[in-house]
Parts: structure tokens; sequence; C-alpha cells
């Protein structure tokens, strides 16, 4: 019997020719996965990462019920931001969690419960109830830390009484000698609100940045 070949299985049979990819084409695929690896690499998007696995890992730190989330008479809901603060880098333990190292401070406030408590961005979120509320007012706060940067090196203006003082985005900050220190007022012009430091600072570069931390208070507030 005459040998047949199996057409269905035979190797050459049927096959497209390969066909070499334009030198562009590479060329171009090459430019993307290096634009891809320096994406990744690049500080920035770095940074980002981390900040998303903090988020993540405070998430998981309210999920187990660690610290104060698992401790009788303390409320999980009901909690009021009274005050946020950039301590400039990892400072302090979230006092809900109990675990999270943070830098920016949320400051939060019930009724039922006798202290204010220092907790980081997610522990404020659960506490009151918004989320998108706490991660909005903590970006408005990152945002605003370039600008702290350059607060000192504006034009100040001198009143008449020699107090250096400044207007920018809706606010009048003045600084003044006062008890053997420098204070400082925040006015917000247009209105009748008006906030006085409540302690005095040692030099008037110190007056003026805590008159800049207290207008990112508010800005934080009224997100």
């Amino acid at each position: 019997m005459q040998h047949r070949p199996n057409k269905r299985f035979s190797p050459t049979r049927n096959r497209a020719p390969r066909s070499t990819p334009h030198p562009r084409l590479r060329a171009s695929a090459v430019s993307v996965g290096l634009s891809c690896r320096w994406a990744i690499n690049h500080p920035v998007n770095r940074a980002v990462h981390r900040k998303m696995g903090t988020l993540k890992q405070e998430e998981k730190l309210v999920a187990a019920g660690r610290g104060k989330w698992s401790q009788a008479g303390v409320p999980h809901k009901g909690w009021q931001c009274v005050d946020i603060e950039d301590l400039g880098e990892l400072q302090i333990t979230c006092q809900m969690c109990e675990s999270q190292a943070i830098r920016y401070v949320h400051h939060m406030q019930h009724p039922d419960y006798s202290e204010v408590l220092e907790v980081g961005c997610i522990c404020a979120g659960h506490m009151e109830g918004d989320l998108i509320g706490a991660r909005a007012r903590e970006t408005s706060m990152k945002n605003r830390a370039s600008k702290r940067k350059r607060w000192l090196t504006r034009k100040w203006k001198i009143s008449q009484k020699g107090n250096p003082w400044l207007s920018t985005d809706g606010y009048r900050v003045t600084v003044y000698e006062r008890g053997g220190g420098w204070a400082a007022t925040v006015s917000v012009e247009g209105t009748s609100n008006v906030y006085h430091a409540r302690r005095n600072y040692n030099t008037m570069d110190l007056a003026k940045l805590a008159a800049f931390d207290q207008i990112t208070r508010i800005e934080a507030r009224n997100v």
C-alpha cells in the first residue's frame, strides 16, 4: 500500500511564511519598553506606589480591628475632623489603629469620647464615614507643601506700625512682636473671620510659617 502523508499534521503544509518585523517597529517596541521601565522607576511614580501601599496597609489595619478599632467604648462612626497638620515627615503613630506611622495628622473629635485622636487618612475616613473627604483633605495639605517652602521668600509689605503683612489667596496675614516673641493674625478677606496665634514664636519667620499652616488648615476644612 502506498504511504500517504498526514495532511492535518504536516509541519510544512498550509503554513504562512514568517515575516520579519520592520526595523522601525522593532525600534518602537524597544522604545515603549524603555518608557514603561522609566515610568515605573521615576521618583514621582515610586512615591505614588509607596503611598498606595500605605493606604492599602491602613485599610488592612482597620479591617483587622487593630488598636482602638477593637476597643470597647471607642465609637467607630460619628467623628468629626477639627484640624489637620503636616508634621513634615513620619513622626507619630495613628492613635486609632495604633500601628500606622503618619505624617499628615487628622485631629478627630467625637461627642461621646473625651479625647481628640490624632489619626491617619484611612482611619479618619472610616471614623467620619467619608473616605473621599478625608483623602481630599490630605491631598489639599500635600499640595500646599511646596508653597510653604516659598512662603518666606515672598515680598512682604510693612504696615504703618512696622509689622510685616501679606495679602494672598483671599487672606491677609500680619505678623507682629508680642510678649518678647512673635505672633501672627490671619484674616479672611471679605468676612469677619480672624484667627489669632495662640502662642508666641521665637522668630518672625516661625510666626510667618505658623500663619501659613493656619491658612492650610482653613483650606483643608473647606474641601
